[in-house]
């Protein structure tokens, strides 16, 4: 599209300010005729060095690294939070063992003492609690560091503050990408709609983010990508199957936090379709342990059925799980006496994973209608905790379980965006592969009867662990879960093969499926975004686009010595 075409488009619409500066004054003129006469409102345009779009983990590392390194960022976030995963969807840290002490950046360790901070500093902790240096306020059992939503959220603005208020960093909330002006391999700019008052604006930058939660700016800056599962033939990956399905996405969730209050009656009105999801049994291959709304779902590992269970004062449920500790986001004895009727917790489990439609690449009324029936669905098995799972005693329900609209920031109590496993996904330079991390692959792949160490990518710009955890998907594939090794992230599946300042920093790298299952997680996310912030304003420094930095050895080299010296590993410790 031309550069003028592409601003009469966003001007056609009637919002925000004339911006002088977008277009020579006859062109402007011009244009607003077009758009309707010199009465017509024009759309602004807004400059900065980098344009980051989505305010996930990913996005705000990359705005982070990129405002430390002296760019000016505009970051946009179609919610009126940042943070993705760990705020507007409600899902505490994934975290490998070692996170206290390496495999992931500096700077996210500093965030999370930056929570750790807050509580010490605004919350009545007892005595023991405060003086715990890795302070986990929920004692979830998912992670060494379980808190709320809105922490994080305060912890992330703080950090920005100061970009803010220096006007180094723009921050749009509420603005969703809809469109790009593209020529040739270069993207110009993009046109940014405020969800709130209708107005649209142009954004331009040398470079562009892509930190939607689903790979947006993919298919609108025409950056060729994958979507779904690929097939053994292209991968050659040991788990691939025989036949690849770009639809076969995993599961998406829509979270929620609950306390519990005993003696009181807090169930909520039966939901719409709760008689649907009381019956529902997920077709899957291999197939599910029974009713997706009972305490029981399919081991990952072995996809046997595997009994859960349920109970909200933290008590121990017998030799099964108790789902209500395993993403605990407050553990009232880590406060002072009264603080807290009982626990919170959120609730991200297997009988919330909505299985019934995929959300990539699909129209904004199938986004909608899958979001809404999964609202559905979490609701329902909200109102069955309450009303019909089984109880010690030998009864049935927990009345005094309580949705806590507060903790998620919505008007539902459910989370303002749903917690993504997966999305559109670059072809790049370099696709990391099960045979590079897959414990079971590497090992065929090396001789070695077992895999102890992942590839090494002379390119390597950060590290990274989990295991590969694929949940069940919009195709009806089970679980996929299996042993990873602790992988570096090339700085290859970070670069698209063709378009040259568009860069991702969310799911959207050079995975595939299955690898995917492994680099999705919180400080997988944030370290892929620091490396792309800092890539970009290494670029625009040493006049060099990212690709002309991966290709030249010298320049590889200068640029992950930037990296190591900002408190990115590029190495796991030799063990």
């Amino acid at each position: 599209m031309k550069r003028r075409n592409f601003i009469e488009l966003v001007s056609s619409s009637g919002c925000i300010l004339a911006a002088g500066s977008l277009l020579p004054s006859s062109a402007l003129a011009e244009s607003i005729e077009k758009a309707g006469g010199p009465n017509v409102a024009r759309a602004r345009e807004l400059k900065a060095d980098v344009v980051v779009a989505g305010g996930g983990l990913g996005g705000f590392a990359a705005a982070l690294a990129s405002l430390r390194n002296g760019l000016t960022v505009i970051l946009t976030e179609e919610t009126d939070w940042i943070g993705g995963q760990i705020s507007q969807q409600g899902v505490p840290p994934d975290e490998h063992q070692w996170i206290e002490t390496h495999g992931a950046p500096q700077s996210y360790r500093d965030f999370r003492n930056g929570v750790r901070d807050y509580y010490r500093k605004y919350y009545p902790l007892t005595d023991e609690a405060r003086a715990r240096k890795n302070l986990n306020p929920g004692d979830g059992s998912v992670s060494r560091i379980c808190h709320e939503p809105r922490v994080a959220l305060a912890v992330m603005m703080d950090t920005l503050a100061p970009y803010m208020s220096s006007g180094k960093l723009t921050l749009l909330l509420e603005h969703k990408v809809t469109g790009a002006d593209v020529t040739g391999d270069k993207v110009r700019a993009l046109k940014a709609l405020n969800r709130r008052s209708g107005n649209e604006v142009v954004l331009t930058a040398p470079y562009f983010v892509d930190a939607t939660e689903l790979g947006d700016l993919l298919p609108l800056t025409k950056t060729e990508f994958v979507t779904g599962t690929e097939s053994k033939k292209e991968t050659g990956e040991l788990h691939a199957p025989e036949v690849g399905n770009p639809l076969n996405n995993q599961a998406f969730t829509m979270c929620y936090a609950i306390d519990y209050v005993k003696g009181e009656n807090h169930v909520i009105d039966k939901p719409k379709e709760y008689a649907f999801w009381q019956s529902f049994v997920p077709k899957m291959t291999p197939s599910w342990s029974g009713k997706m709304l009972s305490l029981s779902y399919s081991n990952p590992r072995t996809l046997e059925p595997k009994a859960l269970g349920f109970h909200p004062e933290g008590i121990k449920t017998e030799a099964d799980l108790n789902l209500w500790n395993y993403r605990k986001l407050i553990n009232k004895n880590n406060f002072q006496p009264g603080t807290y009727p009982g626990d919170i917790t959120i609730v991200n489990w297997p009988q919330n994973d909505y299985v019934l439609g995929n959300i990539v690449g699909v129209s904004e009324k199938e986004f909608d209608k899958h979001v809404e029936r999964a609202k559905q669905q979490s609701l329902s098995l909200l109102y069955w905790l309450q009303t019909e799972a089984p109880r010690p005693d030998g009864g049935q329900g927990w009345a005094g379980l309580r949705l806590r609209n507060d903790i998620m920031g919505t008007e539902d109590g459910l989370a303002k965006y749903p917690y993504v496993r997966e999305a559109r996904r670059i072809k790049a330079l370099f696709t990391v592969l099960e045979e590079h991390v897959g414990a079971e692959n590497r090992a065929l792949v090396t001789g070695k009867k077992t895999g102890n160490s992942s590839a090494d990518f002379y390119d390597s710009v950060g590290v990274g662990y989990y295991h590969i955890d694929l949940h069940p998907s919009s195709m009806g594939v089970n679980y996929v879960d299996f042993g990873s090794l602790p992988f570096q992230i090339p700085l290859g599946s970070l670069i698209p093969k063709r378009v040259e300042n568009l860069l991702p920093a969310n799911k959207n790298i050079g995975t595939t499926h299955i690898t995917n299952g492994c680099y999705r997680l919180h400080p997988v996310e944030w370290s892929i975004g620091e490396a792309v912030g800092m890539l970009v304003a290494h670029s625009l420094k040493t006049n060099a686009i990212p690709r002309a930095v991966r290709e030249d050895k010298q320049r590889l080299g200068e640029f992950q010595r930037v990296v190591r010296s900002q408190g990115v590993e590029t190495q796991w410790p030799k063990s």
